[in-house]
């Protein structure tokens, strides 16, 4: 779906005041899904368009399908000139340390006095509470919430090796924009809403929580964990590749036992139940590991496939630019990069009706918007043209 009148957020507009990760990956989520996403930087453009190393892809990624206006917003005019933006809008995203929009002018006690629907989104570190005021980061808060824990060796905390908070914040932020719209539909008014780094990562380990209390004992990290299912691992093929296997019932057990002739084990009594076959791990993971090493990765991939058992090579984020499945399904977008270059990145993971959704503006060169935004919000010529001469906004020929 490209089309705006097709998409299901074409009647929104968004006011976007954020960088990195955790703002621009809500906003981006909304205007994958139609909404006018008006992107605020400052003049000389978001730093995040700048940064390289494991940050690079940032900007690239989530800023695809808005617009951006570059405003000097500490300015008197220029802060006037955004709070006229923000009149009319129906959503404001911002993800700034706590105090500073309220320092601009532009926190929601001062902008809801003009846009009572106005539905304001912190995308913050910490929920209201004793840290609220702390500076938080997605490591800062995988940290804090045990998923460096869980991810890494016993010892050794680490990392997701992804930006999964700060993306989890941003969509449990989209939740709750998508909640308080249809709460201004029966009010008729807006409300702040927001969505956290720090309590994403607690609400993951939710699982973990609960399940030390049904074992009665601190969980292990992922590396050492008992696993809840005899195989479930990672095995060495033929071919010196790495092949994921799971069977995670019984019926797939003997599934798996007819599929590669393990019949003495589909007879063995003592292995018919999951929990026992846990209990046996030392016995069944070597003999499969021995039946794996006769077969190459393609090969075996294909029988676990024929079988209907969940299975995954080891992949890398290379290996998704050209994964059949991505590219045949409309996976990958192709989004045409403020260097000029085209690639082809992932779009949002849904479908509605059968159909995904798809590019409609390329990722903005800084400012590249500024003038249609303020002619669309009813500014003359001659203003545009004061607002440009005394450095108020910048626009693209400025940049070039």
């Amino acid at each position: 779906m490209s089309q705006a009148e097709d998409l299901p957020l074409s009647h929104i507009k968004v006011i976007e005041f954020s960088h990195m990760v955790m703002g621009p990956s809500a906003s981006a989520v909304l205007a994958d899904l139609g909404a006018d996403v008006i992107k605020i930087e400052p003049i000389g453009g978001d730093n995040t368009r700048r940064l390289r190393g494991s940050g690079a892809g940032y900007f690239a990624m989530y800023n695809r399908n808005k617009r951006s206006i570059c405003i000097d917003l500490k300015s008197k005019r220029g802060n006037a000139l955004a709070k006229k933006l923000i009149s009319d809008a129906d959503i404001l995203i911002e993800n700034f340390r706590p105090g500073a929009m309220d320092k601009l002018g532009y926190g929601y006690a001062d902008l809801v006095k003009d846009n009572e629907q106005l539905i304001y989104c912190s995308a913050r570190g910490f929920l209201n509470g004793p840290y609220e005021h702390r500076t938080a980061l997605d490591e800062v808060a995988q940290m804090m919430g045990g998923l460096a824990y869980m991810t890494g060796l016993p010892n050794r905390p680490m990392r997701a090796g992804a930006s999964v908070i700060d993306v989890m914040g941003g969509m449990f932020g989209v939740i709750g924009i998508l909640a308080a719209l249809e709460m201004r539909k029966i009010h008729g008014k807006g409300q702040q809403v927001a969505s956290s780094l720090f309590e994403s990562t607690v609400f993951l380990m939710g699982q973990h929580m609960a399940q030390e209390v049904v074992m009665g004992e601190p969980v292990k990290p992922m590396s050492i964990r008992t696993s809840a299912w005899a195989i479930y691992d990672i095995f060495n093929t033929k071919d010196d590749q790495q092949v994921f296997v799971a069977v995670v019932s019984d019926t797939q057990w003997l599934m798996f036992c007819k599929e590669f002739n393990l019949a003495e084990f589909a007879a063995d009594a003592s292995l018919a139940v999951n929990n026992d076959r846990v209990a046996h791990r030392d016995r069944i993971l070597p003999a499969v590991q021995e039946i794996f090493l006769t077969l190459n990765k393609s090969d075996l991939m294909e029988q676990l496939e024929n079988c209907g058992l969940p299975f995954a090579g080891v992949g890398t984020p290379s290996d998704l630019f050209s994964d059949p499945h991505l590219l045949e399904s409309g996976g990958l977008l192709d989004v045409k990069l403020p260097s000029g270059e085209t690639t082809k990145l992932p779009g949002i993971p849904i479908q509605m009706s059968g159909k995904r959704f798809n590019i409609r503006k390329n990722v903005p060169l800084q400012g590249e918007h500024t003038l249609e935004i303020l002619e669309n919000a009813g500014f003359t010529a001659k203003e545009i043209e004061e607002f440009l001469q005394d450095g108020i906004i910048e626009r693209l020929e400025d940049n070039s």
